[in-house]
Formats: structure tokens, sequence, C-alpha cells
């Protein structure tokens, strides 16, 4: 499955913005989907994860309460809404797809990445 993550910019201290990872095949709803970040010289950062019908997620400590992950897999669309957000939060996201259909936060089963896109807040 090829992914497209879309939605990143430069947005203030304190605002929001939604991301959006759009599947390419018609089999989204086989796979988990998680969302991570990255800064350069860092390790990659789970920061949410849902499972393949939405009935489970799980947060990283450092966005929880702050992010929302869902799936609309009618749209083979996954969303991550990011509220309240911080100049630390600045990174590179990326979204990706797990063939383990439960909601999974061990990144070496992910399989499929989409290439990522720019959220940059400023203070």
């Amino acid at each position: 499955v090829q992914l497209q993550a879309s939605g990143g910019g430069l947005v203030q201290a304190g605002g929001s913005l939604r991301l959006s990872c759009e599947a390419s095949e018609g089999t989204f709803n086989t796979y988990s989907i998680g969302w991570f970040r990255q800064n350069p010289g860092k390790e990659r950062e789970l920061l949410a994860a849902i499972s393949w019908n939405g009935d489970s997620t799980r947060y990283g400590d450092s966005v929880k309460g702050r992010f929302t992950i869902s799936r609309d897999n009618a749209k083979n669309t996954a969303y991550l809404q990011m509220n309240n957000l911080k100049p630390e939060d600045t990174a590179v996201y990326y979204c990706a797809a797990s063939r383990w259909m439960s909601v999974t936060t061990v990144i070496r089963h992910y399989d499929y990445w989409g290439q990522g896109t720019q959220v940059t807040v400023s203070s």
C-alpha cells in the first residue's frame, strides 16, 4: 500500500493542524495505522496508533491529551488532529501502515511508510 501524508505547515504555538494520510488502495481497512515524527539526528517517535477498525488507539506520552488519531476506512484515510501545538512539536511527521491489524506501538511492525510532511510550530 502507498501512503500520502499531507496537512503540515507553519503554525503558531497554541494552534492546531490536522494531518491526513491517504492510502492508494482499498485494502486500507486491513492495516493498523501509526503516526510518527522525526527530527534530524533523533530517533523516530511514535505519536499515535489506531487499529484497523478504529476501536483501539494508543498515544505517546508527549502528545497524550493534545493529539487525536482517527480513520475513515470508506475514504482510505487516517487523520491526526493536533491541538495546542508547541515549538517542540516541530518535526517531519510520517504515517505508516502495519499488517498487524490490532493497534501496535512497535515501530518494526510498520511495513509501509508515507513520505513525510513538515510541521513547524513558532513560538
